[in-house]
């Protein structure tokens, strides 16, 4: 996988962690207050699914809207640093997407603050996002929507993915979001959890069997060729043309599920781009998520780790 090329297109974020001491509580109101100690920021959202390909050895090109603003300058320059090749389209009219989260020693969480609007990008500033989206799938071997439901992310930017994947040959996987399931006609791949699985077909999902009826009518609802369903410790749920299968969790610990999904489609993306079959992208995407989840908060995985994950399991 390494030095393939994905192109990421979605909603990517900033954020930033205040962290101090708390010993007293206000006396302006039953709040506690925290006593500044330092300030960390993480990229999130669709940057975090291209920090994921880049830290699996791939190239990745990263195309979304910030604001103008000093957020958009601290998440260009961490992407950068990530090794992503950002490509934005500011929008005076919005912030850059920022979650402020305010936390103490003990990395409890006292309060978060959300920098956003998330009415989709409409006239120019959406022409100027599929036109890089355009322009930047000429260099992809596997192109990624990643929908947060920030506005980055319309039926027109959808499309033009699609098209460009279609011209090119290669695939285009989308992490979805449901209020925008009916845009993603199309897609290759599709890799929703099974919560947001059971909101778009109605349906409890409990069982292998739920999974696998849940999985055809999500599939036939979308209109895309495969669905990677993934089910927490149940693992996940493969279903593609004569294919339907259940893949085991590979987690041993859960400590954190936060940007799983990102890591999910990451490695799922990178090696179908490198030539891998819809069974093995999936047995490498699920073996990548359980090394993610053991890990608090967005975490990355690295080639030796995945290969050591998929060696171990190729033991059990």
């Amino acid at each position: 996988m390494a030095r393939t090329h994905v192109l990421v297109v979605g909603d990517a974020m900033l954020d930033r962690f205040i962290a101090g001491r708390v010993t007293r509580i206000s006396p302006e109101a039953p709040v506690p207050i925290v006593m500044f100690d330092h300030e960390t920021h993480r990229i999130g959202g669709a940057a975090n699914v291209a920090h994921n390909v880049a830290a699996l050895g791939g190239l990745t090109t990263l195309v979304g809207v910030t604001g103008r603003d000093e957020a958009a300058a601290t998440l260009v320059e961490a992407c950068r640093e990530a090794g992503i090749s950002p490509v934005f389209v500011s929008d005076a009219a919005r912030p850059t997407t920022t979650k402020v989260r305010i936390v103490t020693e003990r990395n409890q969480q006292v309060a978060r603050v959300d920098y956003e609007l998330d009415a989709e990008i409409a006239g120019e500033i959406e022409q100027k996002v599929v036109a890089a989206v355009e322009q930047q799938a000429e260099l992809a071997a596997a192109i990624v929507i990643s929908d947060y439901l920030k506005g980055s992310v319309t039926a027109r930017v959808m499309r033009a993915a699609v098209e460009a994947g279609r011209a090119r040959r290669v695939p285009v996987l989308v992490d979805p979001k449901i209020p925008h399931v009916d845009y993603y006609a199309g897609a290759t791949v599709i890799t929703p959890n099974h919560h947001e699985a059971e909101i778009a077909v109605n349906m409890r999902v409990r069982s292998d069997e739920d999974a696998r009826l849940a999985a055809r009518v999500f599939r036939e609802r979308t209109r895309c060729g495969a669905v990677f369903m993934t089910r927490g410790d149940q693992g996940m749920w493969l279903l593609a043309d004569g294919i339907e299968d259940s893949l085991p969790a590979s987690a041993r610990e859960v400590a954190d599920v936060t940007g799983a999904g990102d890591t999910v489609i990451a490695t799922a993306a990178l090696a179908l781009a490198s030539g891998a079959t819809l069974v093995e992208a999936a047995r490498l995407a699920n073996e990548a998520a359980g090394i993610a989840v053991a890990r608090f908060g967005p975490a990355v995985v690295t080639p030796a780790e995945l290969i050591g994950a998929v060696e171990a399991s190729a033991t059990i």
